[in-house]
């Protein structure tokens, strides 16, 4: 996750760092005995974790296979940055890494532009395989039936409040709203009792990229409608769904939040890098009451973390995010997770997949979701004692598995999320009503869908 502030200037040179490290030495095919894995670095410099784990599991298998190497290459970047780094260095043999860390909404994008190899020959001869759930195995798979990716965690996501605000605001220590005006009523007594404190933080706008499509537009957009949500692709016609009155009514709650000056300055909103802000100032600092977010956020404060927090555990609650009215289900989350996928152009990929082996061993595997709060994708590592007693809520975390959606798998996700940011941006800070942004995003959505739309509730 990005830190603030991280200014054009300081991007550019972390990614023109990144090139001239990926390009000296020449690309995957330059060495038959190095493995080279690119993965995602958080841009807070003090969260080190997934580096940590990496260089251990480097260390164990330099150690089982001697004579061969793993070349870390971390690319410290906000996610939309990274996974443009990551397509560039994948279009050559000479930059393409042998491994990489995949976010599952890109990863049918990037088969389709070739960057990633099928991994089937592998996972059918690999027994571990049969401990993956399959939704987890479905996320990595491609519309040829094929699999690109091992996951190697998910996420939910609900909303984390401040019990010593709430507190203050005369609410209760267990709340647990039961639809969205239960939210926004909640946040304006928050705004009334206690001055100086950001009621709600509810992502939105372009520049935080898929933080705020997916952890904030589409946690309500799932929520309204009938049992199910109202979905973004239909996956029985193979069309996408236009903004109907559930995507109106969803951008009309962030409407709502931002036009009372319920959530954060504008400003700060719309900042890249504002998910860092939330876990390393404005939830510890006591600087913001309710957060909707994920599972993940309790990593940062551990004493590990990049944020210690001793009293995160008693001073926090967490309570499911509701339907929009509290119909059935009553309650909404979202899923995403990362895979580690080989690119099409290594030169190394029966090494690669090696690698793959040595990160998912059970031990490893179980490692990793604890030092990076993921919930788990494996029957194995679930019923682990060691994960089950790992973190504060990670019960309540798991439990909203339950209720959870998942992003659609199509090539131009990517791009249609970039149209909904659009679209949240312009209904929160452009002065555009909800009802014209989402008729912009339906104009922009049959473009990039090349009019294979089909729509929501009666409209479109």
């Amino acid at each position: 996750m990005p830190v603030r502030p991280t200014t054009p200037l300081i991007l550019a040179a972390t990614l023109a760092a990144t090139a001239g490290l990926t390009s000296c030495g020449g690309g995957s095919g330059s060495d038959p005995d190095t493995v080279k894995v690119a993965y995602n670095r958080s841009t807070d410099n003090k969260i080190r974790f997934k580096d940590n784990h990496l260089a251990e599991v480097k260390k164990q298998f330099e150690k089982a296979n001697p004579g061969k190497k793993v070349k870390l290459i971390p690319i410290q970047a906000q996610d939309n940055d990274y996974a443009t780094k990551v397509q560039q260095m994948m279009r050559s043999p000479k930059t393409a890494p042998d491994l990489v860390y995949e976010d599952t909404f890109r990863i049918n994008s990037d088969i389709k532009a070739g960057y990633l190899r099928p991994l089937d020959e592998y996972l059918d001869k690999w027994k571990t395989w049969d401990q993956f759930v399959d939704t987890a195995k479905a996320a990595a798979k491609a519309e040829d039936g094929k699999t690109y990716g091992v996951p190697d965690g998910t996420d939910t996501r609900g909303l984390w409040f401040n019990k010593e605000i709430f507190a203050k605001a005369g609410l209760p220590a267990d709340w647990s709203p039961k639809n969205w005006n239960e939210i926004l009523q909640a946040a304006r007594t928050i705004k009334k009792k206690v001055p100086g404190v950001t009621p709600l933080n509810v992502y939105t706008g372009k520049a935080p990229g898929e933080t705020s499509v997916m952890q904030g537009f589409e946690m309500l957009l799932y929520g309204t409608g009938e049992a199910g949500g109202t979905p973004l692709y239909d996956p029985g016609a193979k069309k996408w769904v236009t903004g109907g009155k559930g995507f109106s009514d969803a951008l009309g709650f962030l409407r709502t939040v931002y036009s009372e000056k319920l959530g954060p300055d504008i400003s700060d909103a719309l900042d890249p890098n504002v998910g860092t802000t939330v876990f390393s100032e404005w939830l510890p600092e006591g600087k913001l009451a309710i957060a909707l977010d994920g599972s993940w956020l309790g990593q940062n404060w551990l004493k590990t973390g990049g944020k210690p927090w001793p009293e995160w555990s008693k001073t926090l609650g967490q309570a499911p995010m509701p339907t929009q009215n509290g119909q059935a289900p009553g309650k909404v989350s979202m899923s995403g997770g990362w895979t580690w996928a080989i690119s099409a152009k290594s030169k190394n990929p029966d090494l690669a997949w090696k690698f793959i082996e040595q990160l998912q061993t059970k031990d490893n595997a179980v490692t990793w979701d604890i030092v990076d709060a993921q919930i788990a994708v494996r029957k194995d590592v679930a019923q682990d004692p060691k994960y089950t007693s790992s973190m504060p809520g990670i019960t309540f975390f798991t439990g909203l598995v339950k209720y959870t959606h998942y992003r659609p798998t199509t090539p131009v996700y990517p791009q249609v999320s970039t149209a909904i940011g659009e679209a949240m941006e312009a209904a929160t800070a452009g002065g555009t009503s909800p009802e014209k942004a989402a008729k912009g995003y339906d104009d922009q959505l049959k473009s990039i869908a090349d009019g294979a739309t089909v729509a929501a509730d009666g409209q479109g």
